[in-house]
């Protein structure tokens, strides 16, 4: 398989069928645009199809693991449907990509990891933290539904309890207390992060095949139960994108002011 097209994820073979793939835009900590969401929602056909990988690694050039989506492109996106309608699709073939993908995934988060990285993050197979990593899905605080991935998993990982509490709110959770609470496999110092999730998979890599692969299918049966809620999710969160809200929330995070969204001031209005 050649991997040679991307641009913004580099590809490196280990040894006993080990990818490690590197979200590589270290200069904007990761951010995802319109590219590099494209590259993480196609790569995993690419890994499916690859006779050389037999387990995955994915992790962030740099101090971050994905800073969330780059704040141009969410103004790029705002309005127009086109676009909108276009991310719908890449939301859906990057969710159900990892998860249909025979190989297991595991991820090194070394880093903060919010949007778009924590699709990637959090849905794969076995997830390695940071202890002092902040790891979040702030889409309320932008203005639109909380989509790509957190409607399916958190409630899977955590609690319905502990899911309501992080996408309502949009609070940030640290690598120590993800791991409390269950939403990552495993926390450790961030200097053991890559080296521990490269442990994991050589050993995935190294296992019986059939045996991983189809023990990572039938559990993977929870994740795809769950489909129709990360399909009203994703259709709410672009649906936001068409609002007037979107356009407040990412002005107040160019300005670093909180956001006074009109939907808040039309509440209040009706309630006097």
């Amino acid at each position: 398989m050649d991997y040679s097209d991307y641009q913004q994820l580099t590809f490196e073979r280990r040894d006993n069928g080990v990818l490690l793939i590197t979200l590589n835009r270290p200069e904007k900590y990761n951010a995802t645009d319109e590219e590099m969401h494209g590259e993480l929602a196609r790569v995993w056909r690419d890994v499916a199809k690859d006779p050389k990988t037999r387990a995955v690694v994915v992790t962030g050039a740099g101090k971050a693991f994905s800073a969330g989506g780059d704040l141009a492109m969410v103004e790029r996106m705002a309005g127009d449907h086109d676009a909108v309608a276009h991310m719908l699709d890449e939301m859906s073939e990057m969710v159900y990509g990892i998860v249909n993908c025979d190989k297991p995934v595991v991820s090194a988060i070394n880093g903060v990891a919010v949007g778009a990285g924590t699709v990637v993050g959090l849905l794969a197979d076995i997830s390695i933290v940071a202890e002092d990593a902040k790891i979040g899905d702030g889409h309320v605080k932008l203005g639109v539904a909380a989509g790509d991935h957190a409607a399916i998993v958190w409630p899977l990982l955590t609690s319905l309890a502990k899911a309501k509490y992080y996408l309502l709110t949009g609070e940030m959770v640290t690598g120590a207390e993800a791991e409390r609470i269950g939403l990552v496999s495993q926390a450790l110092p961030r200097d053991q992060v890559l080296g521990e999730a490269l442990r994991v998979a050589d050993a995935l890599g190294s296992g019986s095949q059939k045996a991983i692969r189809w023990t990572k299918r039938a559990l993977n049966s929870w994740v795809r139960d769950a489909g129709p809620i990360f399909d009203q999710s994703a259709a709410y969160e672009m649906l936001s994108f068409m609002a007037p809200d979107v356009v407040e929330g990412y002005t107040a995070l160019r300005e670093k002011r909180a956001p006074q969204f009109p939907s808040a001031a039309a509440d209040a209005e009706v309630t006097k």
